[in-house]
């Protein structure tokens, strides 16, 4: 991790500082990190950081999550053969909530599947997401001897053509590449309201470490031109994982004008603006990050229940918890605020979500109160930062 003096202009609402290169010629990628920076400055300069016992924890000996592409190609090998690992483990839920889970990966997609509708348009998405990506992270160490941290797809990365990014290019270090191609009218996303194109692929993936992977459970709510759902979303399907790789979702939505909206610009002033931003306006054509950054691997990955069967879900949804921490570090005033209810779109209406509310993942983690998780360094149990 590197710290920089260099800061976003003042126009973002940031303080103005000195560039190392004149706004123009910066890369996306290089604002991003940018605002990355500005994220670990603001939390170094936190009184509560700094009132901190040594021993506690804090910014200096928290974990450092990393961009996948800034692992060695031994540190990619290792996390990509723990997530094998926890797919290859029997699965320790009770059969009769889960009768199609056959392996501990299953146990997270099931807990997924079962609860989606009470952890999407819901105040509870982003610190559900964040525990459960958490959770998954500590079974890969715990469970399958991971050494290393969770990783992060950087969304500005390859968004012409995903095939080149090094999360799905078809190597022995990557999530596998794109699925066989398979004629298809696209799909449609955004809650059916928002209409992309094929790809290049659509059937199951043809190379790469999970080339072999078999599915157990879903699809429930697949967006695929001619992919049906499971008669029983939680039964067993044994099925392949299937991508249809979209440069068109990730050059329209997966850009820094839409990052730099939902953590500096106007829809970062409260955490309702924010999460809503992020999670996608799809009444006006907008699918948000949330939604695209699934929307781009396709095929099986766009399942809003079942999404998880995907691995590269686990990278995504760290980019989501990084996103957010970068809005956390830069609004520290609200940084601890919830907002939305508990349902889905809040139907059927319900109460609004509260610090007190538990987050259950069954037999994937100890149950813990939202406001236990509302901050990355609050110890017992997360500690860690973005890099």
């Amino acid at each position: 991790m590197r710290f920089s003096q260099f800061a976003l202009p003042a126009f973002l609402g940031l303080p103005l500082a000195v560039f190392a290169k004149p706004l123009a010629a910066r890369s996306d990628i290089e604002t991003l990190l940018d605002l990355n920076e500005q994220a670990v400055s603001a939390l170094q300069s936190d009184e509560s950081i700094e009132k901190r016992k040594p021993t506690s924890c804090n910014i200096f000996n928290a974990r450092v999550r990393r961009d996948w592409k800034h692992f060695s190609s031994t540190e990619k090998k290792q996390y990509i053969t723990a997530v094998k690992c926890l797919q290859a483990k029997p699965s320790i839920a009770d059969p009769t909530f889960a009768p199609g889970a056959r392996s501990r990966y299953d146990d997270f997609v099931a807990v997924h599947i079962n609860q989606t509708l009470s952890i999407h348009g819901t105040g509870n998405f982003l610190t559900w997401h964040r525990y459960f990506t958490w959770a998954y992270e500590t079974a890969l160490r715990d469970e399958c001897g991971y050494k290393g941290n969770q990783p992060y797809w950087n969304w500005l990365d390859n968004r012409n053509d995903p095939s080149k990014s090094p999360l799905f290019d078809g190597t022995d270090t990557s999530f596998s590449g794109d699925g066989a191609f398979i004629a298809h009218n696209g799909s449609v996303n955004g809650n059916g309201m928002i209409f992309v194109p094929s790809g290049k692929g659509g059937g199951c993936v043809t190379s790469g470490p999970f080339v072999d992977y078999v599915i157990n459970l879903g699809p429930v709510l697949p967006i695929q031109d001619g992919v049906a759902p499971a008669a029983d979303p939680l039964g067993y399907n044994p099925h392949c994982l299937s991508r249809d790789l979209s440069s068109f979702t990730a050059m329209n939505w997966l850009t820094i004008g839409n990052i730099l909206n939902v953590t500096v610009g106007a829809a970062s002033g409260s955490v309702l603006l924010f999460q809503n931003e992020l999670q996608g306006r799809f009444n006006d054509g907008f699918l948000g990050l949330h939604t695209a950054g699934h929307g781009v691997p396709g095929g099986i990955s766009g399942d809003l229940y079942g999404s998880p069967v995907d691995p590269i879900f686990f990278l995504h949804h760290a980019m989501i918890d990084r996103t957010y921490w970068i809005w956390q570090a830069l609004h520290l005033g609200q940084a601890n605020t919830l907002a939305g209810t508990l349902t889905l779109f809040n139907t059927p209406p319900s109460r609004d979500t509260s610090p007190e509310d538990i987050i259950d993942l069954g037999v994937n983690a100890p149950s813990v109160k939202i406001g236990k998780i509302l901050n990355t360094l609050g110890g017992s149990p997360l500690c860690y930062i973005y890099a």
